[in-house]
Formats: C-alpha cells, sequence, structure tokens
C-alpha cells in the first residue's frame, strides 16, 4: 500500500515565564496516510490511548480500509506515534472524527492539533462532530480551542457507563 507524505510539522515545546525561557525542544513528525499496513501499530496505539474503550480488530481493519474514510498518521523517526480517522458522510455534509490518538509520551506537542486540522481539511464537510468521554478534559480543551462546541450527550456511552460529550465545529 502506498502511503502518501502529507506534510512536516515542527512545534516547540517550552514554557516562559518573565524574562526566563525553560529549554525549548523541537518535536519534527510528518502528517501521512494510513493504511492497512498499519493495522498492528494502529491496534497498539488503540490499547495505549482507550484501554478499556479500544476499537476490536475488525473495526480497526475496516477504518484502515473502508472508502470515504480520512485516515492519517503521525510519524516521529518511523513510527507511528498518532492517528486520526474522519468519515466523510456526504449526504447530509456532516463529518465525523471517528478516533483520534497520540501516544502519552508524544501530547502536548501539537500531534493531535496537526491531525485533526488535516483531517477537518480533507473531509471538506460543512460541519464536523465528534463525541469525547465527559472526564477527558485534555481533548475537550484541545477541541474547544479547534472551535468545537458541544451539542449534545450520549448517556451512558462508555463501557464504563461515563457520557459522552457530542462536540460540533462549522467549518
Amino acid at each position: 500500500m502506498y502511503t502518501h507524505f502529507v506534510g512536516m510539522y515542527t512545534h516547540f515545546v517550552g514554557t516562559c515565564s518573565v524574562g526566563h525561557c525553560s529549554m525549548m525542544e523541537e518535536v519534527r513528525f510528518s502528517i501521512e496516510a494510513a493504511g492497512l499496513r498499519d493495522l498492528s501499530a494502529l491496534t497498539a496505539l488503540e490499547k495505549v490511548c482507550f484501554s478499556q474503550d479500544a476499537w476490536q480488530l475488525w473495526d480497526l481493519a475496516g477504518v484502515l480500509l473502508l472508502p470515504g474514510i480520512v485516515r492519517l498518521k503521525a510519524v516521529i523517526a518511523g513510527e507511528m506515534v498518532g492517528f486520526i480517522s474522519g468519515d466523510q458522510n456526504r449526504l447530509d455534509g456532516i463529518g465525523w472524527i471517528t478516533t483520534l490518538g497520540v501516544q502519552p509520551a508524544h501530547r502536548r506537542h501539537g500531534i493531535a492539533w496537526a491531525l485533526l486540522a488535516e483531517c477537518e481539511q480533507r473531509m471538506r464537510a460543512r460541519r464536523v462532530r465528534l463525541s469525547v468521554r465527559r472526564s477527558n478534559l485534555a481533548a475537550y480543551c484541545l477541541y474547544r480551542r479547534a472551535g468545537y462546541h458541544q451539542v449534545g450527550v450520549w448517556e451512558r456511552y462508555y463501557a464504563d457507563g461515563e457520557d459522552a460529550l457530542v462536540l460540533e465545529k462549522a467549518s
């Protein structure tokens, strides 16, 4: 399967206070098209990011094979460190981000932001929706900064009974 190079990103990680900056770390990653050859890495990423809510193998294979799905991976030094998929439902003009995960060691480096932006652009939907655990404050804040707002709640959506917040962004 051919992997198409989407783009190279550089993100500087660090904090600044009055007159003093901590060491800045340059994080370079690429966003590339994902395919069936990524199934093993995607399975591992799902387990790390979502533990009890991780998708089953057939769901992961489907997201890598079905038509109409945008599937992108973030890569550092040849390793998949993040993944996003989006369903381009063109009938009603609403696209759905179906999953977005970044390995814990690579979070807060702009990877999720870059994956989300690229996926939204490729879906070309008038509106984009996604769901997020009510307790996942980091993801919720990312989506709010990206322009999403809450449009609903799926009660007891997750296996442990936690609600999912449904968020939407207009293009």
